[in-house]
């Protein structure tokens, strides 16, 4: 069994503002993974086709796990969509991660799902990173700084 995974979430920033922080590399690695961990990305080209690789690591064990995939949808601003498989057999199988942005009168309205996460991670889990890693994304795209 795998789980699937679906928050929601609005971000007082435009949606090319939002959309632009999941698809380059050093905003990736500033948000990206949740509190605790760091990340390092060795690949992104968010293009159909295109190809990313990363690893979170543990800050406090020093234990890491890497992970990569194939972007299927890019659509500036409206929708992202990639799949990613860890490295680890203990984690094996594809998932695949859509995120769809809508403008809305306050900002962005993100949906994300992703499915086919390994019954290894607590739905649970993958939840409260998600929601780290999205609180993480509002403070890097919120502030309007104009210098």
């Amino acid at each position: 069994m795998t789980h699937i995974i679906r928050l929601h979430r609005v971000i007082a920033a435009t949606p090319d503002k939002v959309y632009r922080a999941f698809v380059e590399p050093d905003a990736v690695a500033s948000w990206i993974p949740p509190y605790g961990y760091v990340c390092r990305v060795f690949e992104l080209e968010a293009k159909v086709g295109g190809k990313h690789r990363m690893a979170f690591r543990n800050f406090t064990t020093d234990q890491s796990h890497s992970f990569g995939g194939t972007y299927v949808e890019c659509i500036p601003g409206e929708r992202l969509a990639y799949t990613d498989a860890f490295d680890s057999a203990d984690l094996a199988g594809e998932m695949r991660t859509t995120i769809t942005f809508k403008a809305v009168s306050v900002g962005t309205e993100i949906h994300i799902e992703q499915a086919g996460v390994p019954e290894q991670i607590p739905a649970e889990a993958c939840y409260m990173g998600w929601q780290q890693s999205l609180d993480k994304l509002t403070k890097l795209v919120e502030p309007d700084i104009q210098m």
